[in-house]
């Protein structure tokens, strides 16, 4: 898709994993095309995309996160679409905070303190009861009080649960009287419809992307859920909408970019099987089509419901990325 007229949407990617090298043309530690970094962000302007979360999933890749986030901000030229991130870790990874876990907390949380202008969510936090060969249940379980920071400093969540919703949600209850209103949202939603009420009662709102969309039971609950409670994502570079998915169908030409396998990558393709927040187009493509409303519609109500979690304000005065000791 080239340059053209103002973008008919407005997106804010609320979950994208922009520090992953693969944006810089690595991958597994191979150098395979040149980085096209600034590519990506352009391809997410021209589809409308104003704002991205970055992802922080530990406390190495929460401080590359805001580094990244404080360099776009300072540098010049085209700023079209503004960079702010989550401070966190990923369940998968929570065993890193196993030797020491109030010294980890509480780089954290002078991480978040030292860089609010930029700190969207306190997260990536949560379960994952499919991949314990990283992190045992029983690690992620007491790394999961990452919750507690959130309530100290009042900034709304940014969660991952897969095939663990009673654990997380026994955990959410016993913080329940102390989250930030609204609390956060559970991003990359595959859950079921009873998964989905119990959170919406909690006040949490759930972020759509392709995993969110495989099944023609996974459109069978979107279908069901309040249009005022749902957030757009990519979690690129992974997430993206595939062929085999049941939702595939809903995603026009108009949506579809070239791309090549990273070996034989061109200047102005998109990378084959390397997701970008320019495919948020694509869900909301399908996740209109499977609530019945038009795409406008579910668009500005994505929009608005983002800026409403995170209550998205103009960056204080640029400075350096502070509490990375």
């Amino acid at each position: 898709m080239a340059s053209g007229p103002r973008p008919q949407y407005r997106f804010i990617d609320i979950g994208a994993n922009l520090t992953d090298p693969v944006f810089r043309g690595v991958y597994r530690g191979r150098q395979l095309h040149q980085d096209d970094f600034d590519a990506v962000l352009r391809r997410a302007a021209e589809v409308g995309v104003e704002r991205i979360i970055v992802t922080g999933g530990s406390l190495s890749e929460s401080k590359a996160a805001l580094h990244l986030c404080r360099d776009q901000l300072t540098a010049g030229g085209d700023r079209q679409v503004r960079l702010t991130c989550t401070v966190g870790c990923h369940p998968t990874r929570s065993s890193e905070m196993e030797s020491d876990p109030a010294g980890y907390l509480n780089s954290l949380r002078q991480l978040v303190e030292a860089n609010r202008d930029l700190v969207s969510a306190v997260g990536e936090t949560g379960l994952d009861y499919d991949r314990e060969h990283f992190a045992p249940r029983e690690v992620q379980m007491r790394h999961f009080r990452l919750v507690s920071l959130a309530c100290q400093l009042r900034l709304p969540l940014f969660l991952h649960c897969r095939a663990s919703h009673a654990e997380f949600r026994a955990v959410l209850s016993e913080f329940a009287s102390q989250l930030p209103s609204p609390p956060g949202v559970v991003h990359t939603f595959d859950g079921s419809a009873e998964d989905a009420a119990e959170l919406l009662a909690m006040g949490f709102y759930l972020g759509l992307n392709g995993c969110s969309l495989k099944t023609a039971d996974n459109l069978r609950v979107v279908s069901g859920l309040p249009l005022d409670r749902l957030l757009l994502e990519t979690d690129a570079p992974w997430c993206e909408v595939k062929p085999s998915h049941a939702g595939h169908s809903h995603v026009t030409p108009s949506s579809r970019f070239e791309s090549r396998k990273a070996e034989r990558w061109s200047p102005g393709c998109m990378v084959k099987g390397r997701n970008e927040p320019a495919c948020i187009l694509q869900v909301l493509q399908v996740v209109a089509a499977t609530l019945g409303q038009p795409a406008e519609k579910v668009a500005s109500a994505a929009f608005a419901n983002t800026c409403r979690l995170f209550g998205l304000a103009e960056a204080a005065a640029p400075s350096t990325v502070e509490g990375d000791n």
